[in-house]
């Protein structure tokens, strides 16, 4: 039986010294920055290369799968509340060895996807000025940046969500502007995107749009923070996959509107192509602005989410007990915050998110996997302890369809990508013995 919860319906469990001041608003701003990065400015051309005019077709499936994973999420978000988000889901449902696994695959996707937005946020804003992109002005930015998001997160978790909500919006409206604009300038006729759907070819689409999608997860690391989870997460959840899903699509249908069989040639900048085409280099800045802002609201949301993990392994034992320590006076994990900054900027630093690409890839998956099949257990054994638990009609079959859902999408990838994620569960699975042997139990959160 987990310590954390006395029997089946035992109380709601509490987390001492962590203001719970994250409500629907707030956590589904939270979901969209962590979501919508600097992705959806270079995808739009990677799947039009990989299915043709059919591309919006594959946001539909990939959403409709994203969709399902989302209920599993919804439903162990509103049973277990602590902080750790997926982590602490898996850990009570299947264990504290699968939970550590996938904590530490959330862990590293958040800190490599972080530091190459980063990475890329500096490029962005290279454009507007070359020596921006050199190894020292990069750095201080860098730096900038990563402590910025580091003192505000520290000052408190309500501060920094008002500042999500605000980003999201400043990010929001110049990308509908796109869609409006662009739907409006266009010279290319509408794309037929049922004429040549290729089956074989929408599998491995789908392999790399899901990623397009990811990110809803970390939004849910500072599970202990939310005010009444069992009603705020699935609203919140849901109002930002709409929110994506509708963006997403209407921006891959104007992109190809306006540059046809082209989009798949500009890989590097289709978007900014796309407006160059209909405004000229006004639309080219426009959209380069839009980027910065996407991703500076990116690593905003991950920053507030990303070191939540720390905490939760320090919490858990798994890391040492400081990691664990809220600060007195702002009630937030100051430690975890400082060293999740740390690391982040080390990374975006010296790059090498390349090397981690395919792993991320994966890495995501299985992680779905893990957690949708951790909202069926949740379900079963009845786990309560954030209120009364969301609940939908023919709710216990969507865990089984998600994870069907995710096994196909994996049979689309390489043996390759699959060895690459194995030997790190299989490192990851040697540190965890390893922890074992230094602490055999959970400890407390201390106050700083």
């Amino acid at each position: 039986m987990n310590p954390r919860f006395p029997g089946n319906n035992g109380p709601a469990n509490t987390e001492h010294g962590l203001e719970r001041a994250i409500g629907v608003r707030a956590l589904a701003a939270t979901a969209f920055n962590v979501t919508v990065g600097g992705g959806i400015f270079v995808l739009p051309a990677v799947v039009a290369a990989a299915i043709g005019p059919s591309a919006p077709v594959a946001y539909v499936v990939v959403a409709a799968a994203m969709g399902l994973i989302v209920l599993c999420f919804a439903q162990a978000g509103s049973r277990v509340s602590l902080t750790g988000g997926p982590y602490a889901y898996v850990e009570i449902a299947l264990g504290k060895y699968v939970g550590f696994l996938v904590g530490t695959l959330l862990w590293l996707v958040g800190t490599t996807a972080t530091a190459a937005v980063g990475s890329a946020f500096i490029g962005s804003i290279a454009v507007f000025w070359a020596p921006l992109a050199q190894p020292v002005p990069r750095a201080l930015i860098l730096a900038l940046v990563f402590l910025l998001f580091g003192a505000l997160n520290i000052r408190g978790t309500r501060q920094s969500t008002r500042f999500l909500e605000l980003v999201t919006i400043v990010k929001l409206l110049p990308l509908i502007v796109f869609v409006v604009i662009g739907a409006a300038l266009a010279h290319g006729g509408a794309p037929d995107v049922f004429g040549n759907l290729a089956p074989a070819k929408l599998g491995r689409s789908v392999i790399v749009l899901i990623f397009a999608f990811a990110g809803i997860e970390f939004a849910l690391v500072p599970s202990g923070e939310v005010k009444d989870p069992a009603r705020t997460v699935p609203r919140a959840l849901f109002m930002a996959m709409t929110a994506i899903t509708i963006l997403y699509v209407s921006i891959q249908y104007v992109a190809q509107m306006i540059l046809g069989p082209q989009l798949a040639l500009e890989q590097a900048a289709p978007l900014t192509s796309a407006a160059r085409a209909v405004a000229g280099a006004g639309g080219a800045i426009f959209i380069g602005v839009c980027a910065s802002i996407s991703m500076f609201g990116y690593v905003s949301g991950m920053m507030l989410t990303a070191p939540r993990a720390l905490y939760a392994f320090g919490r858990d034992g798994i890391l040492p007990p400081i990691f664990a320590r809220v600060h007195r006076k702002y009630d937030t994990p100051a430690v975890a915050i400082a060293a999740q900054c740390a690391m982040t900027f080390v990374v975006a630093v010296t790059g090498g998110f390349a090397e981690l690409a395919i792993l991320s890839n994966i890495a995501v998956l299985v992680l779905y996997l893990f957690c949708c099949i951790s909202a069926w257990e949740l379900r079963r054994r009845n786990v309560q302890a954030g209120g009364t638990p969301f609940r939908i009609p023919g709710g216990a079959v969507v865990p089984f369809l998600a994870v069907a859902v995710i096994v196909w999408i994996l049979s689309n990838a390489t043996v390759r990508e699959f060895s690459v994620i194995g030997g790190v569960l299989v490192v990851a699975s040697g540190l965890f013995l390893v922890a074992r042997t230094r602490t055999g139990s959970r400890v407390a959160p201390a106050n700083s």
